[in-house]
């Protein structure tokens, strides 16, 4: 299933730079406030169309995708939930930190996912369908990637955070609080999925999220960390579920890399 997959999002990503190295990017504004430009409906068109050839029996419910109501989805035993550019508030600032992001999702949990960086040419992904396995590609080259573990570390080893850099800076600066008191923390902010995709290239421990996400700004690179051995976890520590709720939003969650390590003890949540 992968490799359709990943040209998919290619494709989709090759689309999205026609239109980010063009001179101008025109804007519209959608009724929740986000962006919307050219290039999340080039995406969006080309990823519905190719999975629909490739896969005619799966739904496929996109974030340009009209609304669906949850009666209709809870039917889904399986469907691709795409978000066709995520970060498109990074791409209208030309900063590169923006993603295509395909996911599969089996019985509410995310089993395959595959995220693209257009711009690093770059590509994560990872499945949980049969042994968990995550991957990136990069420079045409495949190597298999792993979260890392809380210990051992150097004493001088950092732990590393990854937070976003538009959202949630005073409830992220109370649980870094707490983390400090324990350890030196290394703080690094950037838009959309990449910053899950740190923590499963083994790359960050740590991406706590306390502001609003949706569905499918997550469940591709919820899979890729998972099938790395990282978790996706709400604050009360259970799995980062899909296709439960009428609302299409995430409750506040964390990533963390190194599943075996006491987490709650360190965070001010």
């Amino acid at each position: 299933m992968f490799e359709p997959i990943i040209q998919i999002a290619e494709e989709a990503g090759r689309a999205i730079l026609e239109v980010y190295e063009g001179s101008e990017i025109d804007v519209e504004t959608k009724s929740d406030s986000s962006p919307l430009t050219q290039a999340d409906l080039a995406a969006h068109r080309i990823i519905v169309a190719r999975l629909g050839e490739l896969f005619p029996e799966i739904p496929v419910l996109s974030e340009e995708s009209d609304s669906i109501s949850l009666q209709q989805r809870r039917a889904w035993t399986k469907y691709f939930l795409v978000d066709p550019l995520d970060g498109t508030k990074e791409f209208i600032q030309r900063n590169g930190e923006f993603t295509v992001n395909i996911a599969l999702i089996d019985e509410g949990k995310p089993m395959v996912g595959v995220v693209h960086v257009p711009v690093q040419g770059t590509t994560f992904f990872g499945t949980q369908l049969d042994r968990p396995t995550a991957w990136m590609i990069e420079d045409g080259q495949r190597k298999q990637i792993h979260a890392r573990p809380m210990h051992p570390k150097p004493e001088d080893d950092a732990v590393v955070v990854v937070a976003s850099r538009r959202h949630g800076a005073e409830a992220l600066e109370r649980l870094l609080d707490g983390l400090r008191s324990h350890f030196e923390v290394k703080l690094t902010n950037m838009g959309s999925s990449l910053k899950l995709c740190l923590i499963a290239a083994g790359e960050a421990d740590l991406y706590p999220r306390l502001a609003p996400t949706s569905e499918w700004d997550t469940a591709a690179a919820q899979a890729i960390v998972e099938a790395a051995g990282g978790q996706v976890l709400d604050l009360n520590f259970q799995p980062l579920l899909y296709n439960q709720k009428d609302s299409l939003l995430n409750p506040y969650f964390l990533v963390i890399a190194d599943s075996t390590y006491d987490w709650q003890k360190h965070l001010l949540l």
